[in-house]
C-alpha cells in the first residue's frame, strides 16, 4: 500500500525524543569504527597473517565501499517506504555476520565476499540512513541535528583506531574482528530496534514505473540540475579524498619530517570538525546554491595552494586545515542539499541516487590518486590536476543552480 503526504509535516509535527539523536550518534560511531576505521589499522596484520598483499586486501575493502554506493539506491527507496528503524536494524543484523565472515575467511575469495556483504550493510547503517531519519524527523531544524550527529560521529576514528590497535596487541586480527562484530551486535542492533520509534509515514514510489513494468528513475534524478550537482560533488569528493590520502607523500617531498606530515594529516581531520561547526552559521546566511559553490571553490583553492606553495611550513599546515574544513562542510552539504533543492518528502530515494557516485568516488580515490601522481609526474602536479578538477566542479555547481532557476 502506498501512502501519500504533502511534504514531511506528518513526520515533524512532534519533535522526536532526544534518544533518537543520541542513539544514532552512538550507532554511527560504532558502525563507522567497526566497518571502516578498523581496517586500515588491521591491514598490516591481515597481510602478514594471510599472505595477501596490502593492495589485494585493500581491493576487497574498496569493493565493499563500491557495493555500498550501489546498494544505497534501493536502500534509499526502502528508507522512504519502511522508515529507518526497519532498514537500519536489518543493516545491523547483516553487518554482524559480515564482520564475522571477514574474521573467519580462510581464502581470499571468501574475504572479498564478506566485504561485499559488509558493503550492503554499510549502505543501511552509515550516514545516508541516519541523514534520512533526521531530515524527515527534524524538518526545518535538520541542520542542527545533522551537525550534532556528524560532530559526534567524527570521533569514530579517534575511538576505534586506538581500540583496534589495542586489541591487535593482545589477540590476532581474526579475534579482533570477532570481538568487533560482537560489539557491533551489542550496540547497534538494540539501539536501532528500540530507539528509532517516532512515527514514520511511508512514501511510495508514485509514478516510478513505466508501462512495461520497469522501474523508471525519478523525474528529479533525470533533471539537468540534479545530474550537474551530483557530478559537481562527486568531483569534489574525489579531489578532497585523493588529496587527503596523498598529503603525507606531498609534504615529505616538501621537506616535512614523517612525524610532522602525520601531525598535519591529523590537523586536516581536526579541520573537518571546524567545517562542520561552521556549516550551520553558513547555512543560515546563504542560499543553497551560493554555499554549494563557495564550499567547492574553497576546496579547489586549498588543494591548489598545497600544489603550488612549497612553503613555509605554517602556510602548508594552514592550507591542510582549510582543506579539512572544506571536506567537513562538504559532508553536511551533501546531507542537506537534496532536501534544500528538492524537498524532504522523498529524501531517502533521491539521496540514494545522489550519494551513489560520491561514495564510489571516495572508494576509488586511494588507487586513482596514486595512479594520477604517476601519470602527472609527482604529487605536486597531481594536486594541481585535482585543483583543476574541483574548480571545474564549482562551475558545474553554479550551472546546476542556473538550470533549476530556468526550469
Amino acid at each position: 500500500m502506498q501512502h501519500t503526504v504533502a511534504g514531511s509535516d506528518a513526520d515533524t509535527s512532534r519533535r522526536p525524543p532526544r534518544r533518537v539523536l543520541m542513539a544514532l550518534s552512538i550507532t554511527q560511531i560504532t558502525s563507522w569504527g567497526v566497518l571502516y576505521y578498523a581496517f586500515p589499522v588491521a591491514l598490516a596484520d591481515i597481510s602478514a597473517d594471510t599472505g595477501w598483499s596490502p593492495t589485494a586486501a585493500t581491493a576487497a575493502f574498496s569493493g565493499g565501499l563500491i557495493v555500498s554506493a550501489l546498494a544505497g539506491i534501493p536502500v534509499g527507496r526502502w528508507l522512504d517506504h519502511h522508515g529507518p528503524r526497519r532498514v537500519m536494524t536489518a543493516g545491523s543484523l547483516l553487518a554482524v555476520p559480515a564482520t564475522a565472515g571477514i574474521a573467519l575467511a580462510q581464502t581470499y575469495p571468501l574475504f572479498v565476499l564478506a566485504w561485499l556483504v559488509a558493503g550492503v550493510a554499510m549502505a543501511a547503517v552509515f550516514y545516508q540512513a541516519a541523514f534520512a531519519a533526521l531530515t524527515r524527523w527534524y524538518g526545518e531544524a535538520r541542520v542542527k541535528a545533522l551537525t550534532a550527529l556528524t560532530l559526534v560521529a567524527g570521533l569514530s576514528s579517534t575511538i576505534f583506531a586506538p581500540l583496534t590497535h589495542e586489541l591487535l596487541e593482545r589477540v590476532s586480527w581474526r579475534a579482533t574482528y570477532l570481538l568487533l562484530a560482537l560489539l557491533l551486535a551489542l550496540v547497534t542492533i538494540p539501539l536501532h530496534a528500540f530507539a528509532l520509534t517516532p512515527p514514520w509515514v511511508g512514501i511510495g514510489a508514485t509514478g516510478a514505473w513505466d508501462i512495461a513494468g520497469r522501474r523508471r528513475l525519478p523525474a528529479e534524478v533525470r533533471s539537468p540540475g540534479f545530474l550537474l550537482l551530483a557530478g559537481a560533488l562527486t568531483l569534489t569528493a574525489f579531489g578532497l579524498y585523493a588529496a587527503s590520502l596523498a598529503l603525507i607523500p606531498l609534504l615529505t617531498g616538501r621537506g616535512f619530517s614523517s612525524g610532522l606530515a602525520a601531525t598535519t594529516l591529523g590537523l586536516l581531520g581536526a579541520g573537518q570538525l571546524l567545517g562542520r561547526i561552521g556549516y550551520g552559521p553558513l547555512a543560515s546566511r546563504t542560499r543553497p546554491a551560493g554555499r554549494t559553490v563557495a564550499i567547492v571553490l574553497v576546496s579547489a583553492v586549498t588543494i591548489g595552494l598545497l600544489a603550488a606553495v612549497p612553503g613555509p611550513t605554517a602556510l602548508l599546515v594552514t592550507a591542510a586545515i582549510l582543506a579539512g574544513a572544506a571536506r567537513g562542510a562538504g559532508t553536511l552539504l551533501q546531507a542537506t542539499v537534496v532536501a534544500d533543492r528538492w524537498g524532504a518528502e522523498r529524501y531517502g530515494t533521491l539521496s540514494g541516487y545522489f550519494a551513489a557516485p560520491i561514495t564510489a568516488a571516495a572508494a576509488i580515490a586511494p588507487w586513482a590518486g596514486i595512479a594520477l601522481a604517476d601519470v602527472a609526474g609527482g604529487y605536486p602536479a597531481m594536486f594541481g590536476v585535482l585543483a583543476a578538477l574541483v574548480a571545474g566542479a564549482a562551475g558545474l555547481a553554479a550551472f546546476s543552480a542556473r538550470t533549476e532557476v530556468i526550469r
